[in-house]
């Protein structure tokens, strides 16, 4: 029995177009399944926040915004009697090399023994020195603080997370604010400090107190080292 050459030609035709219609319906699956798995990438990235994944970027944004870090140094002149352990300290012998202070010994009060104490006045070098700085209202003030120095958020060196806390380590530098900052708090000196974080439901956030090892950042800026 022979099989007519139209009715063949018929079945072919019919065959390829099955072939074509598997072939378009596997590549418009494939498509939906792509478009279904961008859409779920995008709704689980929108769900999430910045602060949510912690990042050498991250930390040091949080860092150099917070309060603690960005607050200026300040310094305290005291001028009059002051005990030796003052007067012999880092700061005031910056001042005497200075020569912005003189001083005589004193009678120590009951509160400053044991002796020596110093009397300590401004010398007129000092005066010019300190006065611009001094508020008007601590004018006539034996003892006023001064702006000096603000701290500059050098790099991020290092990060080390368990759960949702992390250890922060980070160096940074003093950038004097006038000359009494440039000569107590000279700007080519580095540090490092290690500051605890911790992650909230808002995201990572520099720890306000944290039990140790881990540290607030107030207290890894006091314990800071001096960097290589």
């Amino acid at each position: 029995m022979h099989t007519r050459p139209g009715a063949f030609q018929h079945a072919l035709e019919n065959r390829k177009g099955l072939q074509s219609e598997i072939i378009r319906l596997i590549l418009l699956m494939r498509k939906m399944s792509f478009i279904a798995s961008f859409l779920v990438c995008t709704f689980l990235l929108s769900a999430c926040s910045p602060r949510d994944f912690l990042t050498r970027r991250l930390a040091a944004d949080l860092i150099a915004t917070s309060r603690t870090f960005h607050t200026p140094q300040t310094f305290q002149m005291t001028t009059g009697v002051i005990s030796n352990k003052d007067y012999t300290s880092p700061e005031y012998l910056v001042l005497q090399q200075q020569e912005w202070i003189s001083a005589t010994r004193a009678n120590c009060p009951p509160d400053l023994a044991p002796s020596p104490c110093w009397d300590v006045t401004l010398t007129p070098s000092g005066v010019d020195t300190f006065h611009a700085l001094i508020a008007p209202a601590d004018a006539d003030k034996p003892s006023f603080r001064v702006p000096a120095a603000r701290r500059e958020l050098i790099a991020i060196t290092g990060i080390s997370k368990l759960g949702r806390v992390a250890d922060v380590e980070f160096t940074w530098r003093w950038a004097p604010l006038n000359e009494v900052g440039a000569a107590l708090y000279p700007g080519d000196a580095h540090y490092k400090s290690v500051a605890g974080f911790r992650c909230y439901d808002d995201g990572w956030r520099v720890a306000q107190s944290s039990p140790r090892p881990s540290q607030p950042l107030d207290e890894a800026l006091r314990d800071a080292e001096p960097a290589p």
